[in-house]
């Protein structure tokens, strides 16, 4: 997967802040990378998904799963489909998709 800004979100850029969430990305990119591919393989398989939907079908948590779908957006590799669906909640969600350049990944 390609990596994403390790600093994107950093707050109070002190050189021990920023030593910090270098230390947490590169903690967390195995992780990041696999649960990526994990997204990716769900929607490869269905048609398309709300995030919600891709938690039933991978039994990962909300919380991996939403970072992980706002990062294959910004990278291209999923798209929203411009639909949305209900969820059990009762609210809308965006339904989401996997691009070419998301199966090319996903094979490679």
């Amino acid at each position: 997967m390609v990596d994403l800004s390790p600093y994107a979100g950093a707050k109070g850029r002190t050189p021990a802040t920023l030593r910090a969430s270098a230390d947490a990305a590169d903690a967390l990119a195995p992780a990041r990378a696999r649960l990526q591919r994990l997204v990716l393989a769900a929607l490869a398989e269905l048609p398309d998904a709300t995030p919600l939907e891709l938690v039933a079908r991978t039994g990962l948590s909300r919380e991996a799963i939403q970072p992980r779908a706002s990062e294959l957006i910004a990278l291209g590799l999923i798209q929203p489909t411009g639909t949305r669906r209900r969820n059990p909640s009762g609210r809308s969600a965006a339904v989401l998709a996997i691009t070419l350049a998301g199966r090319k990944a996903l094979a490679s």
